[in-house]
């Protein structure tokens, strides 16, 4: 064996080795990490990143950037325990919420197309926003007392598997398709991986943009009211610092930060590894700040192994 085909298995099966490693190491430091029950735990709580993700892979792909995602899980999910509490029938306030989240997900497409702000301030600027109006619509406390059925969303099952993680596998089969099948899946790497070809193309750049964020912003919504429905409790720093979660998830699943190259099906693999390692390392007693040092220096990783395989394309 070569070593350009060694090269190229490490690129095209190296996240799948990590993974596998990870299950390994720590199915032997913790014996109860094998257990159905924890396997099944790990797939409910990556199921808000899973579902987040589909929107941040989009983004990236069109060179772009949201910060924001953290903070509308946070909105979503206290503008809706709100909505309840004001005697508003859960699925309307979901809709409402949902809309609401998509809205934000444009008008960061409105700064970033019209305003040209670069998506990094934007976002940047709209993360810290609307953690603020979280706080605002909830003067600091959690939001609690809405009808027990609402739980099901996040806590129930279909046969063995929790419906979030349906919930998951069903938008992840949606953006796949999206991406691999559709003109407009085409059209977002297009954006990303060459902007002025493309819209020399016919292609209207901004109109990507504006849908890819206000996808981004209705899926994370979606993730927000998951999780409020998981958690039974209206928080309002939910969502707090997921957006790192979800960046690192999306690199590690092999999306490069230039745009215009990944795939989602590998992002799936992304979501799993950030969730194995958080999973593991809980049971192996980690202290929250090494866990924060962990994650920074994995996406530090995955980064600096995207530049590197740029690099060498270019090189080659």
């Amino acid at each position: 064996m070569d070593k350009k085909t060694i090269q190229r298995m490490l690129s095209n099966y190296g996240i799948l080795m990590v993974l596998i490693v990870l299950f390994v190491f720590f199915s032997i430091t913790s014996p109860n990490f094998l257990r159905p029950m924890n396997l099944f735990n790990i797939l409910r709580q990556v199921s808000i990143v899973g579902i987040s993700a589909v929107g941040m892979t989009m983004v990236l792909l069109t060179g772009g950037i949201d910060l924001s995602v953290g903070s509308i899980i946070g909105v979503a999910g206290v503008g809706t325990a709100e909505l309840m509490l004001m005697g508003i029938h859960p699925v309307l306030a979901c809709l409402v919420m949902l809309i609401v989240s998509g809205l934000i997900g444009m008008l960061n497409g409105f700064f970033i197309n019209r305003m040209d702000v670069p998506p990094l301030i934007t976002t940047l600027g709209m993360m810290t926003s609307l953690r603020g109006l979280a706080y605002i619509i909830t003067g600091g406390l959690p939001v609690f007392g809405f009808v027990a059925t609402f739980a099901k969303l996040g806590q129930g099952y279909v046969w063995i598997i929790p419906i979030p993680v349906i919930v998951m596998v069903v938008i992840f089969i949606f953006g796949i398709l999206l991406l691999v099948k559709t003109r407009f899946g085409r059209y977002i790497y297009g954006v990303g991986g060459n902007e002025e070809a493309t819209r020399l193309s016919g292609v209207n750049i901004k109109r990507v943009k504006y849908l890819v964020y206000g996808m981004s912003g209705f899926l994370s919504g979606l993730a927000g009211i998951i999780l409020l429905s998981r958690i039974n409790s209206g928080q309002p720093k939910a969502g707090q610092g997921y957006e790192m979660d979800i960046i690192t998830a999306v690199v590690l699943g092999g999306v490069s930060i230039s745009g215009g190259e990944g795939r989602l099906s590998m992002v799936i693999i992304g979501v799993l590894i950030m969730g194995v390692l958080t999973n593991g390392m809980i049971m192996m007693n980690v202290n929250d700040y090494v866990q924060q040092l962990v994650k920074g220096l994995v996406l530090i990783a995955a980064v600096s192994f995207d530049r590197y395989q740029a690099r060498k394309s270019i090189n080659n």
